[in-house]
């Protein structure tokens, strides 16, 4: 028996939880959590969720909103096991997330009972940082530090914990939170060098990935565009945008395969990638070995980046240090700046209207300080030409790893952590079905969010792709008939039907400045674009 005022696991894990700021919890409990939850603190915030893959997203947008990590709650294998798509969008994301799973007590383990997890500490590999089921109770708090300091420490990510459900009633150990842990420094030599690359060479380009944004250094990044008169590109199948796009020098996005990249930077005699792969591709079309690659430098925090990207010159080090050690190098060109991207035309206007007509009133009437959820495969490119972010002013969110799901998860996460910015969502009919639940928890939690759902009724990406080099033929890609507003409505948000360009401008305006969560459903016209 424990003496009446001893700590138990459970007491110090909670107070560590309270000093790391985890006291916001993602969930959605089975059994062998409910020794973790039983009597809940009144400071602490149970976020619950109808599936565990939704409640992951939603943790991920959550905590790329907040900058820290978040802690989710799960059930055993079978709980974890729904949630795995969300992990590895988690991990693609770049998201310092700590999945906490339950499982069976100890004395049952070597029974194989029902619903404990064979090896649990095996089960999300590889797309967790670490994981672990700790050999003893009263080593739980210190795994959650663990845990937390190797989500947080760069490159971010998900960590898994697996905690048998009869170790938190133990006696523990005190313990104290830890320090936070810096970023790598560049070698010094190595930014010299960059420095004198920069200023021999003549046609630089600058390739801005979501590193740059998520340690908070876009200023730096803008200021050394300017310095060099540096073209600024944005990698493939990012997740966040780390550069303004309405500066007079962006140069627009790089398309995720060899020959689009090779061709789009063929001009750049220098070409630095900071805080992106080098590069994510899509789809096979052809190598670039027609077109010699340029010279250049890759600054990232991720020794798996640096180590495949073998044409470049590796630097490992943070974003934002990396650029405080070389903005004092580099002085101000004098080359003519390169010049930007001239966006597209909107297409003639149909009824239903295109995308495009969409996106571009969404653009008109965004607020300045509004934070964007993405994720309409099909209408990528849409978005990119007629929905610039003025970065930092504003935020953009999408789905890094092209598992669906994200996007609606995501969007209600970050209203929870934004709640006094306008948040809105603009994600496919296909993708809205991968996590409509979280619509229950948007009303739930009364989170003031506006989700316009783009209805072409298909799977758009899909067939569009599936009609390259082939005869057309692509089954498993029609949808329609989804009643979007009947379902938001069913879950408790207010929704509309708008197929009028005018009505949608009017309720858009409404919805971003009413409080709750709003659900547009908005025919869009067929796709018959390339999506690269």
């Amino acid at each position: 028996m424990n003496a009446p005022d001893a700590p138990t696991v459970r007491d110090i894990t909670r107070g560590l939880m309270r000093d790391l700021g985890l006291t916001t919890v993602f969930g959605n409990p089975g059994t062998t959590e409910v020794p973790f939850l039983d009597q809940w603190p009144d400071d602490f915030r149970y976020v619950l969720g109808l599936q565990e893959s939704v409640v992951t997203s939603m943790a991920d947008g959550y905590a790329q909103q907040t900058g820290n990590a978040v802690l989710v709650n799960l059930h055993s294998a079978g709980g974890l096991g729904h949630a795995l798509g969300a992990v590895f969008g988690a991990y693609r994301n770049r998201t310092p997330m700590i999945v906490l799973a339950g499982q069976q007590v100890r004395r049952l383990l070597p029974d194989d009972p029902f619903l404990g997890s064979t090896e649990a500490a095996q089960f999300p590999k590889p797309y967790v940082k670490w994981s672990l089921e700790p050999a003893r109770a009263a080593d739980v708090p210190l795994a959650l530090i663990r845990a937390y300091q190797m989500a947080m420490q760069t490159p971010r990510g998900p960590v898994f914990l697996s905690v048998p459900a009869d170790d938190w009633d133990e006696p523990g150990e005190p313990v104290s939170a830890p320090a936070s842990i810096a970023p790598p420094a560049a070698d010094p030599a190595v930014v010299d060098e960059l420095a004198a690359a920069l200023r021999d060479c003549e046609r630089p380009a600058l390739v801005a990935g979501p590193a740059v944004v998520e340690a908070g250094a876009v200023a730096e990044l803008v200021e050394l565009a300017e310095r060099t008169g540096a073209a600024v590109w944005i990698p493939p199948m990012v997740s966040r945008s780390s550069f303004p796009e309405t500066h007079p020098q962006f140069a627009g996005f790089l398309q995720p395969s060899e020959p689009a990249v090779a061709a789009a930077l063929a001009e750049h005699d220098l070409v630095v990638v900071l805080g992106a792969p080098a590069f994510t591709y899509h789809v096979h079309r052809g190598g670039a070995e027609e077109h010699p690659r340029p010279r250049g430098f890759l600054i990232s925090d991720d020794p798996d980046v640096l180590a495949r990207s073998r044409h470049l010159r590796g630097v490992h080090a943070g974003l934002a240090t990396a650029l405080h050690q070389l903005l004092p190098l580099v002085e101000r060109s004098g080359r003519a700046a390169a010049a930007g991207w001239v966006r597209p035309g909107l297409p003639e206007l149909t009824s239903p209207p295109a995308a495009e007509h969409v996106i571009s009133l969404v653009h008109d009437l965004l607020p300045a300080d509004a934070v964007v959820v993405t994720e309409a495969p099909t209408h990528k490119q849409a978005i990119q030409r007629h929905l610039p972010f003025r970065s930092p002013d504003q935020d953009f969110h999408a789905g890094a790893s092209g598992s669906l799901g994200y996007g609606i998860s995501a969007l209600v996460g970050t209203a929870l952590a934004a709640p006094s910015r306008p948040v809105l969502g603009i994600i496919g009919d296909g993708a809205s079905m991968y996590g409509i639940q979280a619509l229950w928890t948007a009303a739930q939690e009364h989170a003031s969010l506006t989700m316009l759902v783009l209805d072409n009724e298909e799977y758009a990406a899909v067939r569009v792709l599936g009609e390259v080099g082939s005869d057309g033929k692509m089954p498993g890609t029609a949808l329609g008939g989804i009643d979007f507003v009947a379902v938001a409505r069913g879950l408790g948000c207010a929704a509309h039907r708008v197929e009028d360009l005018a009505e949608l401008e009017q309720r858009l305006r409404e919805s971003l400045a009413e409080p709750g969560p709003t659900v547009l459903h908005v025919p869009v016209a067929a796709s018959s674009r390339k999506l690269y």
